[in-house]
């Protein structure tokens, strides 16, 4: 029975170890990962993203329109 229990105590050690090796390295993969700058957009850009999703309602708010048939607005 001894020799069982000294199987078990060095089996849990090398489990907690291998386990603090593992968060080990996935912290130091986070860390050295550089973070990313925010993507900027220019106020043009930003004009024209507009126009375009409003141009994009208009549309599909006519072809609403044309689909109803009865024109009840």
């Amino acid at each position: 029975m001894r020799k069982n229990e000294t199987w078990s105590t060095e089996n849990n050690n090398g489990l907690i170890a291998a386990g603090i090796g593992v968060l080990l390295l996935t912290m130091g993969g986070c860390v050295g990962e550089a973070p990313r700058p925010a993507p900027t957009m220019t106020q043009d850009q930003v004009r024209s993203n507009a126009d375009k999703a409003f141009d994009k309602l208009k549309q599909e708010e006519k072809n609403h329109s044309g689909a109803s048939g009865s024109g009840s607005h």
